[in-house]
């Protein structure tokens, strides 16, 4: 059997590490420069952020074994046990950012990044479908996993003849938008070093000193999806950003700022499965819309995608 898959986040590289221990021959495809998707970890100077997914929890025996492999290489440390009380349940984080763990995943796959999916549709070839890259090229497959936001998976299937109707037809995510800042002293985020859900403009806030991500100081902050998609395309966003951070900065100040949008943070609605599938089990889409919009949920997601496949 030969898989391609499209997207190279969390899910993407879970599924394909499985199915290559089964022996399936895996192409995976990104438009992005590197692996990882919201899995994402950013350098200004000399600090390192991490500015898509902050941190995770283990639920699942499945994620709790790659978690413990995470920890024995030494990948993964604790965070903290909770931003206001300790409910149990560490808060992980990569030790040298969140995207290190993604590169940790596609260590020994054929992971193409740079690479565009312009399309899915039948192959007049050996193999079912054919992955059309942007620049004409194709990769032939006989089954194909989508890991891309839904509505990113509907319009590379315009041309296969698969229709995917009903509510995910008319699936939505709330956007993002996050302000990265470099300071010049410590925040004054508490002993947690993360704050969520606490003003009209941020629903999170860490340090990543705190993290042990980065020796220098910075912070991450996410505006809420109700600002967000209010001042989304805003002009003066960093500084309508900057403003509101303020208050978080005890007696620091920003030395350098950045904003990093993300169009598709959060599904609206998660599918009450972990992936789905055509009847013929050829096309397969899987993501945090699948199994829950956090890191766990697309691990589960890229397992389930690949033992679909391989069952």
């Amino acid at each position: 059997m030969k898989v391609v898959i499209v997207g190279a986040g969390l899910s993407g590289l879970v599924a394909a590490r499985e199915l290559t221990g089964h022996g399936v021959d895996v192409c995976v495809v990104d438009k992005g420069r590197s692996v990882g998707g919201r899995l994402a970890t950013r350098r200004i100077g000399s600090a390192r952020l991490d500015h898509g997914a902050q941190f995770f929890t283990v639920r699942t025996p499945a994620f709790q074994r790659r978690v413990d492999d995470w920890i024995d290489r030494g990948l993964v440390h604790v965070w903290n046990h909770g931003f206001d009380d300790d409910d149990g349940y560490p808060r992980y984080v990569g030790s040298a950012g969140m995207n290190s763990l993604a590169k940790d995943l596609a260590r020994g796959l054929d992971v193409e990044t740079s690479t565009m999916a312009f399309t899915v549709r039948a192959a007049n070839g050996e193999q079912r479908w054919d992955v059309v890259i942007d620049d004409g090229s194709a990769r032939p497959a006989d089954a194909v996993i989508l890991t891309c936001p839904i509505p990113q998976s509907i319009a590379l299937l315009v041309d296969s003849g698969v229709e995917l109707g009903g509510p995910m037809a008319s699936a939505d995510y709330d956007r993002t938008i996050g302000l990265l800042a470099t300071l010049d002293g410590p925040a004054a985020l508490g002993e947690s070093g993360g704050v969520q859900h606490r003003d009209e403009v941020f629903s999170f806030i860490g340090d990543n000193v705190a993290k042990g991500v980065s020796t220098e100081q910075a912070l991450t902050f996410h505006a809420n999806p109700v600002w967000s998609e209010e001042h989304w395309d805003d002009d003066d966003l960093v500084d309508r950003l900057v403003a509101a951070a303020t208050p978080w900065l005890g007696r620091a100040s920003i030395v350098q700022a950045q904003v990093k949008k993300w169009r598709f943070a959060t599904p609206r609605v998660v599918w009450p499965e972990p992936c789905w599938t055509t009847a013929d089990e050829s096309i397969v889409l899987a993501g945090d819309a699948f199994a829950g919009p956090k890191v766990e949920g697309a691990h589960s997601s890229g397992l389930a995608a690949a033992h679909a496949l391989v069952r």
